[in-house]
């Protein structure tokens, strides 16, 4: 039997775009209380009036300042009473090219927010998880994190680096009663990979080259929603006409 999400709390990284935004409606409907983070408070706004949902609150954060990752995660934390349920470390950049001819000002920057801002935001929720004796966790990967995908290499190792992270800290809280795991989508048509025009999303999807922002959003939700003796720490999900 599925578990209700009405009147759980959670933060989502990433959340005023593509699948992070997608998230936040998903919650909503679902009657979690929100706390949301990107850069742009005015996008953030958009997302909130939205939402149906009165406990939301808004957290402009660049996730690549390390101080701004613990300031994040300290105020949702506060909002909340010290009892977060559900983290969605969403936030990400894409970068891709040759390594040969690559910025490596980019691929720091990429660093920072895929991989470091997850640890860091991680090192900041858990321990409320473990106290309480339970939450989930469950981090954006992509399909990059199971194949290395030459056009994107230095993506694709953020990912690893993030699938090889989930891997060991579940195994740490298991024991705790909480839950960590990753969804890996292939091609998602939104602003991530530079594709933001409507018409040309639906068309796309039609044809099956790539996945909605939706899509994932009800694959996370699927997995929040599990039995407690449930983990699902890895749900891969393909467009049809993407199999690598």
């Amino acid at each position: 039997m599925s578990q209700s999400l009405q009147g759980k709390s959670a933060l989502i990284t990433g959340a005023s775009s593509g699948i992070g935004r997608a998230l936040a409606v998903s919650l909503d409907r679902q009657g979690c209380r929100l706390a949301l983070t990107a850069r742009s408070i005015e996008r953030l706004e958009q997302v909130r009036a939205s939402l149906s949902g009165k406990d939301v609150v808004l957290i402009p954060a660049d996730l690549a300042v390390p101080s701004q990752v613990d300031a994040m995660t300290t105020r949702a934390l506060d909002h909340f009473d010290g009892a977060l349920d559900v983290f969605l470390a969403n936030a990400g950049l894409y970068v891709k090219g040759d390594a040969a001819e690559g910025n490596p000002d980019a691929w720091d920057q990429a660093i920072a927010v895929n991989v470091n801002s997850v640890f860091r935001a991680c090192r900041g929720v858990l321990p409320s998880m473990i106290e309480r004796q339970r939450g989930d966790v469950i981090v954006t990967s992509s399909i990059a994190g199971h194949i290395a995908i030459p056009w994107e290499p230095v993506y694709s190792a953020t990912k690893h680096a993030v699938q090889s992270f989930v891997h060991g800290v579940r195994r740490q809280v298991a024991k705790h009663n909480v839950r960590v795991g990753a969804v890996a989508p292939g091609m998602v048509l939104n602003e991530l990979w530079g594709i933001s025009d409507q018409d040309e999303i639906r068309a796309r999807a039609e044809r099956r080259e790539g996945l909605l922002s939706e899509d994932v959003a009800e694959a996370v939700v699927f997995m929040l929603t599990r039995p407690p003796n449930v983990t699902i720490r890895d749900l891969v999900m393909l467009p049809q006409n993407q199999d690598l």
